[in-house]
């Protein structure tokens, strides 16, 4: 279930760190909803980028409402969760044949397993770094996945970068330490989740696309849309997070803990589930009516709103110098997206 994508617990598979110059995801995407017959309405264009706004900045703050204002310490169970909620949705929308997805065989199942773990991995770390560390620093600090991605490309790709995007790159570097430094809710714990999730982030954008051509090559199709893969890396991620619920002992919390018994922290949790879900389908329904610029430009701006909304709903305390941190890294992610379109 981006992101940037975004914190979203079904990560959408086409996110704002990705690669979409090449126009392949935009073909994909054609292709899934020509498929699926997504329905035809007027401003498309303009309905799916509010769609997708909407739901990518509402999945971050119900996230953070979540671990802080109910002060939940389950974040295993609460990306379990979640992640049950989108493959329940999923499920059902496949058996009223509103999407169709591929089939679950074996031979796909461990093909993807690396990609899935990772994933795991990225989501839990996303979880623990929101816990600690206010919306804005968390946005910022994610444009450090960007330069890892980047590094990675060069190294396993042999893919070039403009001066463009390499000055850009410099730019999120200088934001992120200045956004630290002048952090006044600075917390060392936080900030290594955070570290760790950058890393896992790009690991997972860049396993993706080594995979993924092996992975169509066992489904019966020899295609895997956008709804097979959040029913792949949703359900794999249940046994594993059942397993990692054990093991941290998160069960006994959740059996003491009154909050989890509380009907509008459930209605809050299931809502995310549904954030992170809608992220995915509303993520390839901008994308196909807009196509890769537009998509990535409008991921970049939607961090400013989603930057401010943190800090005022959240009441973040904060200077100046922090303050103008967080719009730097913000206008750095803006070149960023920019220059990758040149």
């Amino acid at each position: 279930m981006n992101s940037d994508t975004s914190l979203s617990v079904t990560r959408p598979l086409v996110n704002d760190n990705n690669d979409l110059e090449d126009g392949s995801v935009e073909k994909d995407v054609e292709k899934t909803v020509r498929e699926h017959g997504f329905i035809k309405l007027r401003n498309q264009a303009l309905l799916s980028g509010i769609a997708y706004c909407l739901s990518s900045c509402g999945m971050i703050l119900i996230n953070k409402a979540v671990l802080s204002s109910y002060s939940f310490d389950a974040g295993i169970s609460l990306m379990f969760y979640q992640n049950l909620v989108g493959v329940t949705i999923v499920v059902v929308l496949s058996l009223f044949g509103i999407i169709t997805t591929e089939p679950l065989t074996w031979k796909l199942v461990k093909v993807w397993l690396p990609v899935n773990i990772i994933f795991v991995g990225m989501l839990i770390t996303s979880i623990f770094s929101l816990k600690y560390i206010n919306v804005a620093m968390v946005t910022i600090l994610k444009n450090v996945t960007n330069i890892i991605t980047a590094v990675g490309e060069v190294y396993l790709f042999k893919k070039k970068h403009n001066n463009k995007v390499w000055t850009a790159l410099f730019l999120m570097i200088i934001s992120a330490i200045c956004g630290g430094i002048t952090d006044l809710s600075f917390h060392a714990v936080g900030y290594t989740w955070q570290i760790l999730n950058c890393l896992l982030t790009a690991s997972y954008s860049l396993t993706l696309r080594r995979l993924m051509d092996v992975a169509k090559q066992v489904t019966k199709s020899g295609n895997l849309n956008e709804f097979s893969m959040v029913l792949l890396n949703n359900s794999l991620s249940l046994p594993l997070g059942l397993f990692l619920i054990l093991v941290f002992n998160e069960w006994q919390y959740l059996y003491e803990a009154p909050v989890v018994r509380e009907p509008m922290f459930i209605f809050v949790a299931t809502f995310s589930g549904l954030l992170g879900l809608a992220i995915s389908f509303t993520s390839m329904w901008f994308l196909h009516q807009t196509g890769p610029t537009t998509y990535s430009l409008v991921g970049s701006l939607n961090k400013i709103p989603l930057s401010i909304a943190g800090i005022l709903l959240f009441k973040v305390p904060t200077s100046m110098e922090n303050f103008l941190s967080i719009l730097f890294g913000l206008f750095a992610g803006v070149l960023f997206a920019k220059a990758k379109m040149s």
